[in-house]
């Protein structure tokens, strides 16, 4: 991940100052997907399948942006979008239904493209339940990202393509927070005389909360290079009880997810909370956010995370799958939908992506958060077994 936030951070030095001045036929079964040619697909009529985890913007994104662009330039393609859910329960919805039809020897599964967390992947390749499909993309040169590679700790190369990388911040009323805290001591201190009046969804129902309770860990333990790189050691995980009943005691609010916690700091029930960079963006560009409202990423940083395209290794409709992934992570399609609708920032390589946005939607993604930021405070996720892990943590405790 810190190579795209190099590479946004020497695009971003840019920008400031420019600022300031279903029925296609499976791929051959004869040869591994890797060395096989991808055939064009065919023009009969087919419906695709697209399974989508993540908050209702990432339904919305497929129904009302992707598959409408995709539908208009392919007459013959009906899309068939269902989303599964916030946070890590939508992504292991997607994997139960399609080891379910794995299990029951289903010759054509009924998920063409998913998209899903960085969680459900180890899951998802023990079970063998995915396409290597990324050899055939058309924008295979540039699927550069170290997440693209590794996910958590589990090799993924060639299964998966980036959709985007999000990134966590803490949003707040600056009408109410005057002194914003520069890191978790400040914050500790800022939420402990302001009580009730920072909120977060704990880890339910929305992957910003986690990433709050995940760097809290970090920061506390000092432990983040061993959480993120490994290797595994039980030791560590003795102080996660400590410092998790330490968190919960804290006089916070609790929100009722992603959406809960950006709607209760725009109806002023709170002034600050973990949101979704690109979801408060959102928010704000709709008109459903205080446009006085800020983000910030204190020290020493917040998690962000990818959503991966994927195919499954029995999509109905293979070469059509390819071709809708391919639309979505091209460099025209990652600047029109990933930056200039819902500022993410790219899932492939940057260098590809920006020079094809404009300068409102290069201003737009930094603002608040500048790629200075993120090469420097945006951290990862635990690999997979920590990850598990310190989650149950949480809630035992």
């Amino acid at each position: 991940m810190k190579k795209a936030w190099q590479a946004l951070l020497t695009v971003g030095i840019s920008f400031s100052v420019l600022l300031t001045g279903c029925g296609g036929q499976s791929t051959t079964a004869s040869k591994p997907a890797a060395e096989a040619e991808v055939q064009k697909p065919a023009s009969e009529k087919v419906t695709l399948n697209i399974a989508t985890a993540g908050d209702t913007n990432m339904e919305e994104l497929q129904k009302q942006a992707v598959g409408v662009d995709f539908t208009a330039a392919n007459a013959n393609v009906t899309l068939n979008v269902v989303g599964t859910g916030a946070g890590d329960a939508g992504s292991q919805r997607i994997f139960s239904k399609l080891k379910a039809q794995k299990a029951a020897g289903k010759k054509d599964w009924d998920i063409d493209v998913a998209i899903v967390h960085q969680s459900i992947m180890s899951e998802m390749m023990k079970e063998d339940l995915l396409e290597k499909y990324v050899p055939l993309s058309a924008n295979k040169d540039y699927v550069t990202s170290a997440d693209s590679k590794n996910s958590l700790g589990v090799d993924v190369d060639g299964y998966v393509i980036p959709l985007f990388h999000s990134q966590v911040a803490l949003a707040y009323n600056p009408q109410k927070v005057q002194q914003v805290p520069e890191n978790f001591d400040e914050l500790v201190k800022w939420i402990q005389e302001n009580p009730k009046r920072f909120g977060y969804n704990g880890i339910k129902n929305g992957m910003s909360g986690v990433a709050f309770a995940t760097a809290y860990t970090y920061w506390k333990s000092g432990d983040y290079e061993t959480l993120t790189k490994g290797p595994i050691d039980a030791k560590v995980e003795e102080k996660w009880p400590a410092i998790m009943k330490e968190l919960k005691a804290l006089p916070v609010t609790y929100t009722n997810g992603n959406n809960g916690t950006l709607d209760m700091l725009n109806r002023g029930e709170i002034d600050m909370g973990p949101v979704w960079v690109d979801m408060f963006q959102l928010w704000k560009e709709e008109g459903r956010m205080n446009p006085d409202n800020r983000l910030k990423i204190i020290e020493p940083g917040l998690p962000g995370q990818p959503m991966y395209v994927v195919i499954p290794k029995h999509a109905k409709n293979k070469e059509w799958a390819i071709q809708y992934a391919d639309f979505m992570t091209s460099p025209e399609g990652q600047a029109k939908y990933v930056v200039e609708r819902n500022s993410w920032y790219p899932g492939i390589d940057p260098n590809a992506v920006m020079p094809k946005v404009s300068e409102e939607g290069k201003k737009k993604l930094f603002s608040g958060i500048t790629a200075d930021d993120l090469s420097k405070k945006g951290q990862m996720l635990p690999i997979v077994e920590y990850f598990t892990n310190l989650k149950t943590a949480y809630e035992k405790n």
